[in-house]
């Protein structure tokens, strides 16, 4: 409860993720690290951070745990700015909701993936920005860890056990399986809901279109007004994976064509009742 942690990025994620730990009494202090001084004055005039620093380095030295909760495209870099002042029993994890290209990252600038452990909490909104952080984020919700072989063990319970503080439940992926399922479900929904959006906003009669929208697109579409950025490098560190679900997802919506082309009545009843009992019970659990 007296661990210094220092999170840089402290948005969303890592400003929820401050909260939860300050709600659930951690006593450590909590750094944040970024950029704009602008933006970590707003961070911690709002209670998220006890410092803030813009020079990485400082702001993670003498730190117990440090979380990276930037975009993809943007890990790289961090790791490079922050490597000079990491102590040597450190405990460096992230929060970037692809896992294969920060595990490479974190081996080619520390050299050791010992004390690094890939995490990626499966929570969040359309929101972001300090002022979008909220303590509840992660109760009840899943933080997956994808520790390699070469993660120490003590490391992982560590952050294991900050990420229960939070209120998160705690499971194990392998780097893998974590890229391609959450391809499916989480980046593959994202970019139909950001297609479909951009498609119906470049026609004709985008205003009219758009007027009688309702309750179901604004369902639907809902996470199209996620960060643009954070999105775009998602799509680019899981290119692979993500194409290999979108080929699926187009090959099924031939099929779906086909069926109201050829006005196969059971063909779509039975898609249809499929569909609603996966995700009903998906809801019940």
């Amino acid at each position: 409860m007296n661990e210094r942690i220092a999170i840089a990025g402290v948005g969303l994620i890592g400003g929820s993720f401050a909260l939860a730990l300050k709600a659930a009494g951690h006593k450590g202090e909590i750094v944040g690290i970024g950029r704009e001084a602008e933006r970590l004055a707003e961070a911690h005039a709002l209670g998220i951070i006890d410092r803030g620093e813009t020079d990485a380095a400082a702001g993670v030295r003498g730190a117990d745990v440090v979380l990276l909760a930037v975009p993809m495209g943007a890990m790289r870099d961090v790791l490079v700015a922050i490597a000079p002042g990491l102590d040597a029993n450190v405990v460096v994890t992230d929060a970037g909701s692809v896992k294969g290209s920060v595990v490479a990252d974190a081996r080619s600038v520390l050299g050791s993936l010992e004390r690094f452990v890939p995490g990626h909490p499966i929570a969040g909104t359309e929101r972001s920005g300090a002022g979008a952080a909220f303590a509840g984020l992660f109760q009840g919700r899943r933080v997956i860890l994808t520790p390699t072989a070469e993660v120490d063990t003590a490391a992982v319970d560590r952050v294991g056990r900050l990420w229960a503080r939070a209120g998160a439940l705690v499971e194990h992926l392998d780097v893998g399986d974590h890229d391609r399922l959450l391809a499916a479900t989480s980046h593959l929904p994202h970019m139909l809901a950001f297609g479909l959006v951009d498609a119906l906003a470049r026609d004709g009669d985008a205003e009219r279109v758009f007027r009688y929208a309702a309750g179901g697109f604004r369902d639907f579409t809902r996470i199209a007004s996620s960060d643009p950025v954070m999105w775009r490098d998602v799509c680019l560190a899981n290119r692979e994976a993500l194409l290999a679900a979108m080929a699926a997802y187009r090959d099924d919506l031939e099929a779906l064509t086909a069926e109201i082309r050829d006005a196969d009545a059971d063909g779509l009843l039975a898609r249809f009742h499929r569909a609603k009992s996966a995700r009903d019970r998906f809801c019940e659990r």
